[in-house]
């Protein structure tokens, strides 16, 4: 392994780049100034070869979400990106770098994302877009293998064994300010003026009250310049203000406590919606009237009683992970399909993509972390794209005197869910994952359990007898040496009758704790 090549290649995060950009007492630093340099040099130079241009010739946007450490790393990317034209977009989220690509105003050759999403403040990281949308894995490994093999052409090495980023020459032209969240606000203004066709067409949503919960991340704009100026009161909205060190809750729509502090600010300011987001806009969730939390299954169920009335028979794409309540929602009472696939958003993206291509309607592709997809919007998963989606058709329902409540009126929870995780001591961790799942097999099998099938990720049982309804999933953490194990019953107390009957088979292994 080159010198440097270990200090790159350890910062990829399936296709984004994340590290540590400040040391704690428990994790070294990890992401400095130096490798962010050379990672963008790194991309502007397979732009370039992709595209068949000059690096001179290229236009790349790039933006970052609140973090404190946005400046110097946004200094350093700006430098790596060499002599290419740059826009700089500021305070931006990701889903608006994709759309800088894509929207005529903007229109750049690539851009770049400085963010880590929901993950702690001293966390940061990239993401790396093209017209086609986010790199795959195999172009971002490509991306550090050129960045190291730069670095290690040039020699040079800084006192904490990272490249320097004054190892590059300083960039011929100064990067040009770009007001990137004007550009995509007035085309999610655009989309709602439209779909809503009111009377007042420039004020589609006067008379509706939303407040939005942007966590202190970069996604204040949506209520300050798409839903105030649209008509919408967003009094009572909360945490608008930038601030990369969270101070109020995570910036997690799956976290419970940044749920409830949406619900609540939902409840207090007598609200018809509220909408949360996480720190970089790329995934949401919303809040309904009465406090209720419509994220994870109820979300994907509440997208998917939208996209049905366009696109009858499609198929919805989602994660291992979901319910049998949502699947029997969206085939029995929409009368679509559900393709339950794999963990990881681009995998559920990538399927949707995948299943158009081989002439397979699908309108929608989306985890249950709140990354969801619309065909119709490139596959962008987008948090502000699926928000105004539901806003859409909330003012489209009170209209007719009906309430977005309603979509999902009939769509059944389970009584009980949860996950436990099991951390693998062991160093050959993938191996130890493996057998555990292959002997997880054979042990339902040995008990005549009934193995779901078709099943795309891990080992997933169902439950239904005299004692308990429900299921089990057994998967590999994609990056970690952890075995998630997700279970949900149909009455209070079932997930602990299908523990029961799992503990003997994981006492036997002292590579697992948990």
């Amino acid at each position: 392994m080159a010198r440097f090549e270990k200090y790159f290649m350890r910062l990829q995060n399936g296709n984004d780049v994340r590290g540590a950009a400040i040391a704690t007492e428990s994790e070294e630093r990890t992401l400095t100034e130096g490798l962010v340099t050379f990672i963008a040099n790194a991309f502007a130079a397979f732009l370039a070869e992709k595209l068949g241009k000059e690096v001179s010739d290229l236009r790349i946007g790039i933006g970052h979400d609140s973090r404190v450490t946005a400046d110097v790393l946004m200094a350093a990317a700006i430098r790596g990106l060499g002599d290419a034209e740059v826009y700089d977009c500021g305070l931006i989220t990701t889903p608006a770098m994709f759309q800088s690509t894509i929207l005529h105003k903007s229109d750049f050759d690539g851009s770049v994302m400085l963010t880590a999403s929901h993950l702690p403040f001293n966390r940061n990281g990239m993401k790396f877009f093209t017209k086609e949308g986010s790199l795959e894995k195999t172009q971002l490994t490509e991306i550090l293998g050129r960045a190291s093999a730069c670095a290690e052409a040039l020699g040079r090495e800084d006192a904490e064994q990272f490249v320097s980023a004054e190892a590059l020459p300083a960039p011929s032209r100064a990067a040009v300010p770009f007001d990137m969240a004007g550009v995509y606000a007035e085309a999610m203004k655009q989309i709602i003026c439209e779909a809503v066709a009111a009377e007042d067409r420039l004020h589609p949503l006067k008379g509706l009250k939303i407040i939005v919960d942007a966590g202190n991340g970069a996604s204040g704009f949506f209520a300050e310049q798409i839903l105030r100026p649209l008509g919408a009161d967003i009094s009572g909205s909360v945490f608008l203000d930038p601030d990369g060190h969270f101070p109020n809750h995570v910036p997690n729509p799956e976290d419970g406590a940044a749920m409830e502090a949406a619900r609540n600010a939902t409840v207090t300011a007598g609200a018809d919606l509220g909408v949360i987001f996480d720190c970089d806009g790329d995934r949401g969730a919303v809040v309904f009237a009465d406090g209720t939390e419509v994220n994870r299954n109820t979300l994907i169920g509440l997208l998917s009683a939208i996209v049905a009335e366009s696109a009858p028979g499609s198929t919805v794409v989602t994660d291992s992970v979901t319910s049998d309540e949502l699947t029997e929602f969206l085939e029995k009472k929409l009368g679509l399909k559900h393709l339950r696939f794999k963990r990881g958003y681009k995998n559920v993206i990538d399927k949707g993509i995948e299943l158009n291509a081989a002439g397979e309607r699908c309108e929608l592709a989306i985890e249950t972390s709140g990354h969801g997809a619309f065909k119709e919007n490139h596959f962008s998963d987008d948090g502000a794209y699926i928000s105004v989606k539901i806003i859409i058709k909330m003012a489209q329902l009170m209209r007719e005197g009906k309430s977005i409540e309603s979509l999902i009126a009939d769509m059944k929870s389970p009584a009980e869910s949860r996950e436990v995780r099991f951390r693998i001591t062991a160093e050959d961790f993938r191996a130890v994952g493996e057998k555990v799942l292959a002997d997880f097999r054979r042990m339902a099998e040995s008990k005549g359990w009934h193995i779901v099938e078709p099943n795309y990720e891990g080992i997933r049982i169902a439950f239904d007898d005299s004692e308990v309804k429900g299921w089990v999933l057994l998967r590999m953490s994609l990056h970690d040496p952890v075995l998630p194990m997700n279970l949900e019953a149909g009455s209070k107390g079932g997930t602990d009758i299908i523990l029961s009957r799992l503990e003997p088979f994981f006492a036997a292994y002292p590579e697992l704790t948990r």
